[in-house]
């Protein structure tokens, strides 16, 4: 039998239909990579934006900023079962990068490529109509390091290995191109609500 104290705190209605399954609340935010920290000072950045193997467009760091930045409070989940309410960012949306470079989405699938050699796969869908940007900024402040400054994809519906950090690039793909995790036994789309965490998860 459990105890009330053994069930832990409940959460209150309106923050517990916010959680998805299997997640567990935390007001931390974790640091988890795939390998070492690297570090890419703003002045060796750039960005960019390729369709195959080809640059269709490229921006300095001050040119990227350049361009409109907008401000996005979302929840984020990560596969490793922790989920943080009401994060702040800033940025630059998907949708106003493609813009700029003058370019329909060519494809239905993306790669995100970062300076560490980590890649991820997203439908292109999952990425436009403001639901994603390239995040500079968190909580008002520049991304540090440890959490994938100077800046980072940024896919909030999706678990969080998707927003790849330390971004240095998307692609557009003819095919659904696995990227690191996913060639590793992660779910190819990652949807928390659904819980697809692994290969194979439904």
């Amino acid at each position: 039998m459990a105890t009330r104290g053994f069930e832990g705190r409940r959460q209150a209605p309106e923050i517990a239909e916010r959680i998805p399954p299997g997640q567990y609340l935390t007001q931390d935010f974790p640091v988890l990579s795939a390998g070492p920290t690297p570090t890419v000072a703003p002045e060796d950045w750039s960005f960019t934006l390729k369709v195959g193997p080809k640059p269709v467009a490229k921006w300095s760091w001050a040119e990227f900023n350049a361009l409109p930045l907008s401000k996005m409070t979302r929840d984020i989940h990560c596969v490793t079962k922790w989920s943080k309410l009401n994060t702040a960012w800033e940025g630059v949306l998907i949708d106003d990068i493609l813009a700029e470079a003058g370019l329909a989405p060519p494809t239905a699938f993306l790669l995100a490529h970062s300076f560490d050699g980590y890649s991820t796969n997203v439908p292109a869908e999952d990425l436009l109509t403001g639901k994603a940007m390239v995040a500079l900024r968190y909580d008002g402040k520049p991304i540090p390091p440890d959490h994938g400054g100077p800046a980072r994809l940024l896919v909030p519906h999706l678990y969080f290995w998707k927003s790849a950090k330390w971004l240095s690039g998307l692609q557009f793909t003819q095919q659904d191109t696995l990227g690191f995790w996913e060639l590793r036994g992660y779910h190819a789309y990652g949807d928390p609500w659904r819980e697809q965490r692994y290969a194979g998860d439904a």
